[in-house]
């Protein structure tokens, strides 16, 4: 799905590559023992190596290690068995060291690659160049105080998975799949929660334009961007400065910028760097990683049924289409959930609860799938009276909604309120004789051939049912009393 731009001097296409921050899921940080909890009290969760004292030694925490291979082998990525932690030298006052231990010429995972699905209904490979391992920096506080700005150094060496992609990305629309099928793989995988508005993960957003066919023209990134909806329109904004710039007959010079949502706009931070300005060099302090093929394989065989797999079980498995599969495969809760309440059940019938009625309730009530009063088990339940006939669908919404109020058993309800669909063939046929009498203009409309009204009388019966007729029972009730 290209996205174009349409300029002066023609069509503009969008190149953007994506450099996503991943933070890993680990109880320690990258190279310190000390606590990666979230919203911990500022400066609680700093050792010695983290505030780099004097004399302070890195030691690698092994499980971050398996957490980027495991990412890297659900990226379909190469997984490189001998890799190099380089020091990347930069000044912050959030990096009490002056330098960022990181990868850069020997990454530990290579190429691999993403697919994602567009709202189209077609799929795009975006490409992965690498993912590297390196250490987070603190955080630095600007709003605590009118005239001076205070330091967090909690996060300072947490571990961070650089995950960075090909300029494969042509459009918003594009770059927000990639994000959201990065997230699912991640989640999926245990090794990073994803959560942007915490900052566990953040995108770069490498940017330029060109004509179709050109060469690649000078890229700008854009920094930190903590959520899907911002990267979108990032790379709307950014584009159309510079085709703004290059149609004007001027340059567009790389830099790093920032994107300003509230104004819809990036503005200047500073001049690129590239390689050489941060000085990089193999770290003194730690050997080259070096790791076997066996452990590889391993955490290989140890790896969840991811999306894609799932995706094509349930719609294999399920007759499903690909698009609900799509929707349920996006959360592992969702996947589990939908499972349950299919197992031994229509499967496409429990889809279309979940996908319509169960996330409406959700989105309207504000709560998640796990704090949702309607478990796996009582909408199956609830899909179950239908299937015996103790209630018909039009009662299964109304059964449903109480369930959202009180989080009661179905079958509690329909008997409390006295919801069970009528069957008595007598009953059924008493309401079928009072509708016809009540609307002899319209039986006289029907039998003079306008056929459509056998909807209107079906209607009208369940009406005087309250919406718990049989409508099978209702349905050949009528057309017997209809062809005499």
């Amino acid at each position: 799905m290209t996205y174009t731009l349409q300029g002066s001097t023609g069509t503009w296409e969008i190149v953007c590559g994506l450099e996503v921050h991943a933070q890993v899921i680990s109880r320690s940080k990258l190279f310190s023992g000390a606590a990666t909890d979230f919203g911990s009290e500022p400066n609680s969760q700093v050792s010695l190596v983290d505030a780099a004292f004097p004399g302070m030694l890195p030691v690698l925490n092994e499980e971050c290690v398996a957490q980027a291979v495991r990412t890297g082998l659900g990226l379909n990525a190469q997984i490189n068995l001998n890799s190099r932690f380089d020091r990347k030298n930069y000044f912050y006052a959030d990096l009490p060291s002056g330098y960022q231990i990181s990868q850069f010429e020997q990454p530990i995972v290579g190429r691999g690659e993403v697919e994602v699905e567009l709202p189209d209904g077609s799929a795009r490979r975006i490409g992965i160049t690498r993912l590297h391992l390196e250490q987070d920096a603190g955080k630095s506080l600007h709003d605590q105080d009118p005239s001076r700005s205070f330091i967090d150094l909690n996060r300072c060496g947490v571990a961070l998975m650089e995950i960075v992609s090909e300029p494969d990305i042509r459009s918003p629309e594009e770059a927000g799949a990639y994000l959201r099928k990065l997230r699912t793989v991640l989640r999926y995988l245990g090794t990073c929660d994803g959560n942007m508005d915490e900052g566990s993960m953040r995108a770069d957003v490498n940017v330029s334009v060109r004509h179709a066919g050109e060469p690649f023209r000078t890229r700008c990134e854009v920094k930190n961007v903590n959520s899907i909806r911002f990267v979108m329109l990032a790379i709307e904004a950014e584009a159309r400065r510079q085709v703004e710039i290059w149609e004007a007959g001027q340059e567009v010079h790389q830099e790093t910028r920032l994107f300003d949502p509230a104004r819809n706009e990036t503005r200047s931070m500073r001049s690129k760097e590239d390689a050489h300005d941060y000085r990089y060099f193999p770290d003194p302090d730690l050997l080259p990683l070096v790791l076997e093929q066996g452990w590889v394989a391993r955490l290989k065989a140890s790896l969840p049924e991811l999306p894609d797999a799932k995706r094509a079980r349930f719609v294999r498995d399920y007759g499903l289409t690909p698009y609900d599969a799509a929707v349920l495969v996006a959360e592992q809760s969702i996947a589990a959930f939908f499972e349950t309440v299919a197992s031994g059940r229509n499967a496409r019938l429990a889809a279309n609860w979940i996908t319509g009625d169960f996330f409406a309730a959700l989105n309207r009530t504000g709560r998640t799938i796990e704090t949702s009063p309607v478990t796996a088990e009582t909408l199956g339940a609830l899909l179950d009276l239908m299937a015996d006939g103790t209630i018909n669908g039009r009662i299964a919404k109304e059964v449903f909604e109480a369930m959202v109020d009180t989080g009661a058993a179905p079958a509690d309800i329909v008997q409390q309120r006295g919801l069970r669909q009528v069957t008595d063939t007598g009953a059924i046929d008493d309401a079928v004789n009072a509708v016809l009498a009540a609307n002899p203009d319209k039986l006289a409309e029907y039998r003079s051939g306008k056929d459509k009204l056998f909807g209107f009388f079906v209607g009208q019966v369940m009406k005087a049912m309250a919406g718990r007729g049989n409508p099978a029972l209702v349905n050949e009730a009528l057309r017997a009393r209809l062809s005499v």
